[in-house]
């Protein structure tokens, strides 16, 4: 490989090390909890970091976006979680994601929506409970008060409304289940 490819690959390795300096020191402190070997690299937001809890070996990408409304909110992610880059996870209802979940660029997991009368408020729409082994595609959504069952999987683009159960496949506006 020549220099100048050398260059050209290295920025990503090297904000990866930057960003695992970051996460052993600052977040470790300012989250909830922060496991081993946890990484989010260059966060577009994280808001109420004390009221996160991320399990170890976790790979948070670029611009993803965290944030718990007020003080009761949660998000708890398990071990070795994927995140791509652009996820937002916005909580006002608790939020919990399992362990090895893989959760693909520009995928929205919300658990409050906008009230009707003044759009300025923001109201629960009930817990969201991701198990463990689930994949959400890219530019999925997943709205409050939804159960999405052990080795799940949701299609790209897929609106989430209500429980997906363990290991089925849902695809669609809104996401409804598909094959055997």
């Amino acid at each position: 490989m020549t220099v100048l490819g050398r260059l050209v690959e290295a920025p990503p390795s090297l904000r990866w090390h930057r960003s695992s300096l970051v996460s052993r020191t600052l977040y470790r402190r300012a989250f909830g909890s922060f496991g081993e070997g946890s990484v989010i690299v260059r966060p577009h937001i994280i808001r109420r970091p004390q009221q996160m809890h991320i399990g170890s070996g976790c790979a948070i990408f670029e611009d993803v976006w965290l944030q718990c409304e007020h003080d009761q909110s949660r998000i708890t992610i398990g071990d070795r979680a994927n995140f791509g880059r652009c996820v937002e996870i916005a909580s006002t209802d608790p939020i919990t994601l399992g362990d090895d979940c893989v959760v693909a660029f520009g995928a929205l997991i919300t658990s409050g929506d906008h009230d009707r009368a003044d759009r300025h408020q923001v109201r629960a729409t009930g817990p969201i409970t991701i198990g463990n082994g689930v994949f959400i595609g890219q530019g999925a959504i997943v709205l409050g008060g939804v159960t999405i069952g052990d080795g799940a999987s949701v299609g790209a683009n897929a609106v989430v409304t209500r429980d997906v159960a363990p290991g089925q496949t849902v695809v669609g506006v809104p996401a409804r289940p598909v094959g055997g």
